[in-house]
């Protein structure tokens, strides 16, 4: 680890970052509407984003400075195992191709701006829809926090602030001052923030890997080299090597597969999805983005090259950024950090206007104040964007940062029991909106009481996402166990609601919306869903 400031790969950092903030500003001025003052301008961008420019809006949005900073460090510190995020990605995207269009559709022809809105107007029930809101707000709060995690991380490796001798505000100012300028240029942007800073992002991410994998073999003697020193470090911790020992395979299986389940509910995942403009822009993505994949898996090939590199970190976060800061030079270190740094930027922006939205059309239109205006709702989620992103720094600031990722999986558990509700929704209204609701319920408790009992090095409770899971006997992933008995629930309690001819709730939907486009003749987004019905 080289001492003090490295003022070169600080000086581009600072340059990528100013650049990326004038584009956050500009983006107020780009595809500006007649009024911007509604949600679907300043939360959905409009619903006008074109293939490209949702390709890399998801792209900023799911593939996070936490992605490019813990993939690795994962691989780093438990070897193969850590690859699961690889299966994960290219399992998701087949299952996101069969319900994304479905949700854009009805969303779109129902103004739908959230989940909860679809599962309100599903199922009729303002219950079930706060339900999903509260859980999309408290599985995206720690994601964000994450987000700022990254950062840290890299402001650490470059020596500015972060040392254990300086006074609190001077160890945490750049971090300050990168949230500061976060929070100012989403308030005035909204989501064509993010949207366009995401070009900058996934440019400078594509180019640091591509350079990364050739480079750093090069200088390391190859990739059998790097193998070899990876393998003998996991062998000599008794960890197997580098494949997964037999004991750890249905974590690995069950961890890849219920990711997979989840990503696509987190609110953030969602409010990138419907920012788009037609049903195509939507199908054709979901053939692209596996691109990503192939760039993960590039990428998680850096925790073996920081083992052959002999990076040695107390905290497993900073060793790719550590790696960068050894086996580059400064200049394209600085490169790289930026990368990193505006990668924690983007989806940071979606996460915070996801959870504003989801909170004012969901909670504050709902339940405090139903006559609310466009205008109203557009001021009231800028200013609850602001108290998130503030929530998270106060997180990040106050609390150990292992303890930020696990709760971040607590999040993954607590969101992948909405999948039901809004899956499930999407394609069939046999579900009972209380056994829904149940179902929901039992998973959350459950998996929160078994996450509650998972212990670590570091941490008495919530300390990871893995427990035997029951009937089995195999250790595997608590959040897909959680998913299975809410299911179970939801099938049992549906029969059990239909035999007492409990009321359904009204669905404001109709077969045609599911698979309406853009230019289909029909139902504007303003009418009342009683006009939307009429046509169909």
């Amino acid at each position: 680890m080289k001492d003090g400031v490295n003022g070169v790969a600080l000086g581009v950092f600072v340059f990528f970052f100013l650049a990326v903030t004038v584009l956050g500003f500009l983006a107020a001025r780009w595809r500006r509407a007649a009024d911007e003052h509604t949600l679907d301008e300043w939360g959905l961008g409009g619903r006008s984003f074109g293939t490209w420019v949702t390709w890399f809006l998801l792209g900023g949005d799911l593939y996070t400075a936490y992605t490019f900073v813990a993939v690795p460090a994962a691989i780093y510190a438990a070897g193969a195992a850590g690859f699961f995020a690889v299966p994960y990605t290219i399992l998701v995207y087949p299952l996101i191709f069969t319900f994304l269009p479905r949700l854009w559709s009805v969303s779109h022809r129902h103004g739908y701006v959230t989940t909860s809105d679809f599962v309100r107007g599903r199922f009729g029930s303002k219950g079930l829809s706060l339900a999903v809101a509260v859980t999309g707000i408290l599985a995206t709060m720690p994601y964000i926090a994450l987000q700022l995690v990254g950062i840290q991380a890299v402001l650490d490796v470059m020596g500015v602030g972060g040392g254990d001798s300086a006074n609190w505000f001077v160890k945490d100012l750049p971090l300050l001052i990168a949230f500061g300028v976060l929070a100012a240029y989403t308030y005035s942007s909204g989501l064509r923030a993010p949207a366009l800073i995401a070009f900058v992002k996934d440019a400078l991410i594509y180019i640091v890997i591509a350079v990364a994998v050739i480079y750093i073999p090069i200088k390391l003697g190859g990739f059998d080299e790097i193998f070899k020193a990876a393998s003998d470090k996991y062998t000599a911790a008794g960890a197997g090597g580098l494949v997964p020992a037999e004991a750890g395979q249905w974590t690995y299986a069950t961890l890849a597969l219920g990711s997979a389940l989840a990503l696509f509910m987190y609110p953030h995942s969602v409010t990138a999805t419907l920012s788009g403009r037609s049903r195509e822009v939507i199908r054709r993505n979901t053939t692209i983005l596996p691109l990503y994949s192939l760039m993960l898996g590039l990428l998680a090939l850096l925790g073996f090259m920081a083992i052959a590199a002999g990076v040695k970190v107390t905290n497993g976060q900073l060793a790719i950024p550590q790696l960068f800061e050894n086996m580059f030079p400064d200049w394209f270190a600085g490169v790289a950090f930026a990368a990193i740094g505006i990668g924690a930027l983007v989806p940071a922006a979606i996460m915070s206007i996801a959870a504003a939205n989801l909170f004012t059309r969901n909670i504050y239109k709902d339940f405090i104040n139903p006559d609310a205006t466009p205008r109203q709702e557009t001021k009231v989620s800028k200013l609850v964007s602001l108290l998130v992103k503030v929530g998270a720094l106060v997180f990040v600031l106050t609390m150990d940062k292992t303890v930020a990722i696990n709760f971040q999986l607590l999040g993954g558990i607590w969101i992948l029991q909405t999948f039901p509700s809004l899956v499930g929704g999407l394609f069939t209204r046999w579900f009972h909106r209380w056994a829904l609701l149940g179902g929901w319920a039992v998973g959350m408790l459950y998996g929160t009481i078994a996450a509650y009992g998972v212990a670590s090095p570091t941490q008495k409770h919530f300390g990871g996402s893995s427990k035997e899971i029951p009937g089995i006997g195999e250790i595997g992933y608590i959040g897909l166990t959680a998913f299975v008995l809410n299911v179970a629930v939801a099938v049992v309690l549906t029969f059990a609601l239909r035999a007492l001819k409990a009321p359904e709730g009204v669905d404001e939907t109709s077969p045609g919306d599911y698979t309406a486009d853009a230019g289909d003749a029909g139902v504007e987004t303003e009418l009342p869903p009683a006009t939307a019905d009429a046509s169909h």
